[in-house]
């Protein structure tokens, strides 16, 4: 572009035969300029606080329009729990709030959530900061939910901070990973094991510790996690230095769950890097969206800004 800008600044010191060279050169630099301020995939969801995207998951697809099931981290009565996001081609992001059950508690910090692998994506589980998780059923038409269950994570070590749960079909078998999130000096800490959903028990496996890169400051080394079909584990990192900001996030992909026999094997990427990066947004939410027009999706908490939604590599 600063080469287009040089080169047309000398042609117009130019004899009047270089006018259409310069149209063209003109042309050239608004369109590649045009190009640029269209290309902004950052999709807002809802602005203010009590909007931000702390979780995300696939609700259904087809082409380029995609449902997102989301939840806010909430944790006054009179503020949302669950929406749905629906997005046709590049329009904005339409909102439908999802009320919580009046017969069933309220839950507080919602940091989480994840469709349960074979519900047709119909069954999710919450999850939030204190390790409390929310099994229920989705009425996409009616916006509405039925909890089938509230349940816990047994032997929490003492002040943890859970960001992040998914689970995942590997070889037969449901494989839980839930992340405490760790704090600039302190790592975060990745569990693992086996889920089983009749009795609503983990069987922990193992833990690891993760400290990523990037951001360097006020991070939380693990904002979410989404696993796939193939064991790679994604993960999200996140910088809050307050309501305001600034902020910045990034997306790295943190290791390989595999299964042997009945045991889970993990390998740990010993030398992270962030597959995308981002300044201005902090990321609370990822999902996976496979096909030609699936990608990794994430989601933010930009707290007083609000949500926003974004597809890595996408372009208008």
């Amino acid at each position: 572009m600063l080469f287009l800008l040089h080169l047309t600044s000398e042609l117009l010191m130019k004899p009047i035969k270089h006018k259409l060279v310069i149209k063209v050169l003109i042309l050239v630099a608004l369109l590649l300029i045009s190009q640029r301020v269209s290309a902004q995939p950052w999709r807002p969801v809802r602005g203010g606080i009590a909007f931000g995207i702390s979780g995300m998951s696939v609700v259904s697809q087809k082409g380029n329009y995609v449902d997102f099931l989301i939840v806010h981290d909430n944790k006054q009565k009179n503020q949302g729990r669950l929406a749905i996001i629906s997005i046709k081609g590049q329009d904005s992001p339409a909102y439908f709030p999802i009320a919580w059950p009046s017969n069933t508690e309220l839950p507080t910090d919602l940091e989480a959530l994840t469709s349960i692998p074979g519900k047709n994506n119909s069954r999710f589980i919450a999850f939030s900061s204190a390790g409390k998780g929310y099994d229920f059923q989705l009425d996409s038409t009616n916006k509405t939910i039925s909890v089938i269950k509230v349940f816990e994570l047994t032997k929490v070590p003492a002040d943890s901070n859970f960001e992040a749960f998914t689970l995942q079909n590997i070889t037969g078998k449901l494989v839980a990973v839930w992340a405490h999130r760790g704090a600039d000096q302190e790592p975060a800490t990745v569990y693992w094991g086996f889920f089983d959903l009749d009795k609503y028990q983990i069987n922990l496996v193992g833990s690891a510790q993760i400290k990523v890169p990037f951001p360097a400051t006020n991070v939380r080394h693990i904002s979410d996690i989404k696993l796939d079909s193939a064991g790679i584990l994604y993960i999200t990192s996140a910088s809050d230095t307050g309501d305001d900001g600034p902020f910045q996030s990034a997306v790295y992909v943190a290791g390989y769950l595999g299964l042997s026999g009945d045991k889970i094997i993990w390998r740990q990427n010993p030398q992270l890097f962030p597959i995308h990066r981002f300044n201005y947004h902090k990321i609370e939410a990822i999902e996976l969206i496979p096909g030609a027009n699936g990608g990794v999706v994430v989601g933010t908490d930009d707290e007083n800004l609000g949500g926003y939604i974004y597809t890595l590599g996408e372009s208008n």
